[in-house]
């Protein structure tokens, strides 16, 4: 089962529960337009580097196109699909004027210098151009993308269409992107683990956290965590994973990351794989990676308590059926990471008015909308006795079903 197919399960398993006819279960699992331009560029040895751009547009019936754009050589449309209708549920959820999108270009920009990506960011704008936009389509950073090409973007854009701040979130606060921002899906994120923790009647300073994934989401929720009072035992990045039962020193943690080294250079833990890391004891378990992480073949071995999705698409259904039948509460990813589009839709606001936010504001506005969501997701779960992802897609499916019957077919 690949990633569309898996988000596509839960979607059918939702609306059967919803008891929504086939021909409307149709109209709102396919994308409304898949684009896929070339990406041709010079590179920095006067090659001719050829790489291929995606854009999914799934829905636009609660409002413009909006989702990240991911530079990653596993780029493709089938991903692009898959995430581009996890958006569409995800801004629903939170009911914030938004269909979804998502795309990107499969390169790997680690093997590509700073000048390099620039040009393929700003080719792929002349290539796509005509498709996105403040009132159409608005890109924001995912994996390998950054405030940086957020800002090319912009730049790019503007030069075909006039000064467009809002045509992409996340970018460089002096060009107008939005206090907070950089923090708001790991922000999210803690938030989120405080409501379900009170939810399973659990405090913060009595629970273990093991993190998965030490980025931009990672961090920053581990920051929140702890200044909670949590207690981070583990973490990880793509060079390795550490462990210490007494607790983690986060701080000291994110300064050694900021420097461009390894969680695995921190000198007061254990070194452990990556697989021993998702198998350890505790409360909450984030995964804040890439995708797929939780399979049938892992999934008898997770002995957390609660897992809290920060990445898309971390467990694939038959995982989820096991967590289910064990009695592990999945918070869903479409509730847990929509800190981020969440701020998002604040930045564009303040670009749509010409007016900014300071971050006390933008706090203030994010934890409401987090906290709110989250607990309309829990009292339908718990009045119908149904999963929480279950309760989530059917709130979602809700929203975006009467927003496309009210418009007319």
């Amino acid at each position: 089962m690949n990633a569309f197919e898996a988000t596509n399960h839960y979607l059918r398993n939702s609306m059967e529960v919803m008891e929504l006819e086939e021909r409307v279960q149709k109209l709102l699992l396919q994308p409304d337009r898949q684009v896929t331009v070339e990406v041709a560029v010079e590179l920095d040895n006067g090659n001719i580097g050829n790489y291929v751009g995606f854009r999914s547009q799934h829905s636009n019936a609660r409002g413009p196109y909006k989702g990240g754009l991911r530079y990653h050589p596993s780029v493709d449309m089938n991903h692009a699909n898959s995430l581009a209708s996890l958006m569409t549920w995800k801004t629903a959820l939170v009911d914030i004027p938004y269909g979804g999108a998502k795309g990107g270009i499969n390169c790997d920009p680690q093997k590509l210098s700073e000048t390099e990506v620039e040009r393929i960011t700003r080719k792929f704008v002349d290539n796509i151009h005509d498709v996105i936009g403040p009132t159409v389509d608005i890109p924001a950073p995912d994996v390998n993308t950054s405030a940086r090409e957020m800002a090319w973007i912009m730049s790019q854009y503007s030069k075909l269409h006039g000064f467009s701040p809002g045509v992409v979130t996340g970018k460089p606060l002096d060009l107008f992107g939005a206090q907070g921002r950089e923090e708001a899906t790991g922000r999210g994120v803690w938030v989120i683990c405080e409501e379900v923790l009170k939810a399973t009647k659990r405090e913060t300073g009595n629970c273990r956290f093991v993190i998965q994934g030490f980025g931009n989401v990672g961090s920053y929720a581990a920051k929140f965590i702890s200044e909670a009072g949590g207690k981070v035992i583990a973490v990880s990045d793509v060079n390795g994973a550490i462990f210490n039962g007494n607790g983690l020193d986060v701080p000291t943690l994110i300064s050694l990351v900021k420097q461009g080294q390894s969680v695995s250079g921190y000198k007061e833990a254990d070194s452990i794989s990556h697989d021993e890391l998702l198998r350890l004891e505790c409360d909450v378990l984030i995964p804040a990676a890439l995708g797929e992480v939780f399979v049938k073949d892992n999934a008898d071995e997770i002995q957390a308590k609660i897992i809290v999705e920060a990445a898309n698409g971390p467990t694939m259904p038959e995982a989820d059926e096991i967590f289910n039948q064990r009695d592990i509460l999945v918070v869903p990813d479409i509730l847990a990471n929509a800190g981020g589009v969440t701020c998002s839709y604040f930045e564009w606001v303040q670009n749509m008015q010409y007016f900014k936010w300071d971050l006390s504001k933008t706090r203030k506005e994010l934890d409401k909308v987090m906290r709110e969501s989250s607990r309309t997701v829990f009292n339908l779960a718990s009045s119908h006795d149904i999963s929480l992802r279950t309760a989530a897609f059917i709130i979602a499916i809700g929203r975006v079903g009467k927003a496309r019957v009210l418009q007319g077919i």
